[in-house]
């Protein structure tokens, strides 16, 4: 892959591992709007697309109770679920490390509310230039949108490449001619990433400075 000016990293199965506080936020918000709660492992496909869509075209929640299964699921994350998300092994020291050769930056599905915040905690908000997600009242923003508030923050790099671990990082990217680097530690599969359009996989962090000439 070709040298780039910018990296863009998606969050939840890239950076942190939000299996955990996911299924638990998402089955205590569930239960509490009268709804069936999910088999954590059914949950995690779900990891990837805005909420509303998750919540209506998947859950099949009735669109009068996804407004407030929303509010209880952003109540739990913030009270609870940060404390139960980690970070992929091997991510920090990958970040601390780029940091000092390219702008990086964060374009991630999570609002901007709850994404902020765990990065901060994290202790690793401080190695991004800019994190692009939707805010608390927006409806389903494409990862297409969330990656284009990206690259206009960082001033529009002529060769970045996205690192992702769903298709829809993959896709989002392909719309604005961007490369992908898929890796494999997150939800995603090698085919689900294969078929999107991928241009490399990596199964470990330390693979990914070398393959970018960084």
């Amino acid at each position: 892959m070709e040298r780039p000016d910018a990296l863009l990293f998606d969050l939840d199965g890239t950076i942190v591992d939000s299996r955990i506080p996911y299924s638990r936020c998402m089955n205590y918000a569930l239960a509490r709007i009268g709804q069936p709660e999910r088999a954590p492992e059914d949950l995690y496909q779900f990891l990837g697309p805005p909420i509303h869509e998750t919540l209506i075209d998947h859950l099949r929640v009735p669109e009068d109770l996804v407004d407030r299964c929303i509010q209880l699921y952003r109540e739990r994350y913030v009270a609870i679920g940060m404390d139960e998300t980690e970070v992929f092994a091997g991510v920090p020291e990958l970040l601390r490390e780029l940091h000092d050769r390219v702008p990086l930056a964060v374009a991630t599905s999570k609002v901007l509310t709850l994404a902020e915040p765990l990065l901060e905690k994290l202790g690793l908000l401080a190695l991004f230039e800019t994190v692009a997600a939707p805010s608390p009242d927006t409806i389903n923003e494409s990862k297409a949108a969330t990656i284009a508030s990206a690259l206009e923050a960082l001033g529009a790099p002529g060769k970045p490449v996205m690192i992702g671990d769903r298709f829809y990082d993959v896709v989002g990217a392909l719309q604005h001619s961007i490369p992908t680097i898929g890796v494999l530690w997150g939800v995603g599969t090698e085919q689900e990433l294969r078929e999107a359009g991928a241009a490399a996989l990596v199964k470990t962090p330390d693979e990914i400075p070398p393959l970018i000439e960084l």
